[in-house]
């Protein structure tokens, strides 16, 4: 969506969720700085000018790929591609969580959903030992019913595996879980997965369709709105095999 763009607050959910789960970059936690930091420094040895964060932060969901591509101009089927790829991740992991954040009213949110007794996790496209130490960081690894990588099951978002994974995890039936997201992807994983759907808007989303065009079910401006949207229906769905 563009600066100009105005929807009304999504309308609350007709239900409290079972589970609610999150993907991490973008979407629960502002990770962009941290993610910018290594293509800077590519660049600066290579005698260019850092750029500025907000050129990086709409390719920060796309992780190496898309930061090596927009701060070095380098693709995957480009020679030597491959090397950089190597040399930005060590850098990140040395560095993962330096700036990362969760986005203002996330802690408010989390605390919510465990005050209702609603599971949440994270499902995510970076690798497990990267989501791990991020959730450790931020306090959160020991709270969330699941923290999924790309590398958790054999396949990444857009495939379900993922997040049928998590609702596995949390002993949920997917059909009473929602999934929050910040890039296509996610939508395309929840709506296969059998979830709804919340397209945070508020995130990085890359550049083409507009998150208003993943055909989610639900599309929040500001992490604020999903409280509003998650934590207002009826008393809560409960996790299968657990006592009402």
């Amino acid at each position: 969506m563009t600066a100009g763009d105005t929807l009304a607050p999504a309308p609350a959910l007709p239900f409290m969720p079972a589970a609610v789960f999150f993907d991490l970059d973008g979407t629960l936690a502002d990770t962009a700085a941290d993610l910018a930091a290594p293509v800077n420094a590519m660049r600066r040895e290579r005698g260019l000018e850092p750029m500025p964060l907000s050129l990086l932060r709409p390719f920060a969901s796309m992780g190496a790929r898309g930061l090596i591509g927009r701060g070095l101009g380098i693709g995957p089927q480009d020679p030597g591609y491959e090397a950089l790829r190597l040399d930005f991740l060590a850098r990140y992991e040395a560095d993962m969580c330096v700036h990362t954040r969760l986005f203002d009213g996330m802690a408010d949110l989390l605390d919510g959903l465990e005050q209702r007794g609603i599971a949440w996790g994270v499902v995510s496209n970076k690798v497990e030992r990267y989501v791990r130490p991020i959730l450790a960081e931020l306090g959160l690894l020991h709270r969330c019913v699941g923290a999924v990588g790309g590398d958790t099951t054999p396949y990444p978002k857009p495939h379900p595996e993922p997040l049928l994974h998590v609702a596995r995890l949390a002993r949920v039936d997917p059909a009473l879980c929602v999934y929050v997201g910040d890039d296509h992807r996610d939508v395309q994983a929840g709506q296969a997965a059998g979830m709804r759907t919340v397209a945070a808007a508020y995130g990085y989303c890359g550049d083409e369709p507009p998150p208003a065009a993943w055909g989610a079910d639900h599309l929040v401006q500001a992490p604020h709105e999903l409280s509003g949207l998650l934590l207002t229906g009826n008393p809560p769905l409960r996790p299968t095999g657990q006592p009402a």
